[in-house]
């Protein structure tokens, strides 16, 4: 049982444009706290729709791609000839960051990136550990992982469940949380005095994203384990990583951590 995230990315393509790309690379930017990649060798893991692939390649790394689903492949192969022109230095592949012969096939990274993958693979900690492996002495790993919320996670993991259990589960959890959602945007609007619908309209200053497709990735997300920031941490540290920065959530969503390997 898995959620079809690279139909889901197939559908955001259409949204893209140059305002989702300029956010996704100045996100990018703050987390790393640099103006550029340039020089640095990059890995994503899990390229989803290959917007930040195509982010990283613009900030002037040579990036190397992979997804588990063809169809998040096929996105991200899409982007790179929209926006390559013929450049090299980006490479896109079919792989799997469980498979550990694969991970060790890749060589080091300057910075491996995983934002909000890792968690879907079924095998959570296992995909850290080979990702980690990936990073170059005195190199970055930037991941994003969901936040533990205890019983309100198990609870998540049930809808999920029922969102990927076949048309009738997925039509029902969209029609009870869709008008949800929408309402708790038009509260956020109200909490902060902006008018209705700016939340929405905003969204795509998150990373370019797009509001509906996050709330279909959220449903539906399946895998779907969870783990607390100190957990990460403490794994991490032990071997040889030292946190950098972190951007914690307080309920639903990704925690995001900024490693840097000891040289």
């Amino acid at each position: 049982m898995r959620f079809a995230f690279g139909k889901n990315w197939r559908s955001f393509l259409s949204l893209l444009d140059e305002h989702r790309v300029d956010e996704s690379r100045r996100a990018i930017c703050e987390l790393l706290d640099r103006e550029n990649l340039r020089d640095w060798r990059v890995l994503d893991i899990g390229s989803g729709s290959g917007l930040s692939s195509l982010a990283m390649h613009l900030l002037g790394a040579e990036v190397v791609s992979f997804d588990y689903d063809p169809d998040s492949v096929a996105c991200t192969e899409e982007l790179r000839r929209l926006y390559n022109t013929g450049d090299k230095r980006w490479t896109v592949a079919h792989g799997s960051v469980l498979d550990a012969a694969y991970m060790q096939s890749l060589g080091k990274f300057d910075l491996v990136y995983s934002w909000g993958v890792l968690h879907h693979t079924g095998a959570m900690w296992q995909a850290v550990d080979l990702a980690q492996q990936c990073v170059s002495p005195g190199g970055t790993l930037l991941i994003a992982l969901y936040n533990d919320q205890g019983r309100r996670s198990r609870i998540w993991h049930g809808i999920k469940r029922c969102y990927c259990s076949g048309a009738i589960g997925r039509r029902l959890v969209i029609a009870t949380f869709f008008p949800v959602f929408w309402l708790y945007s038009l509260v956020l609007d109200c909490r902060n005095r902006h008018l209705p619908g700016s939340h929405i309209r905003n969204y795509a200053r998150k990373r370019g994203m797009s509001i509906t497709h996050d709330w279909h990735d959220w449903l539906g997300g399946y895998p779907f384990e969870v783990a607390k920031p100190e957990e990460i941490a403490n794994r991490l540290s032990a071997s040889g990583f030292e946190l950098q920065r972190q951007i914690l959530t307080h309920g639903l969503g990704c925690n995001e951590f900024v490693f840097r390997r000891q040289p």
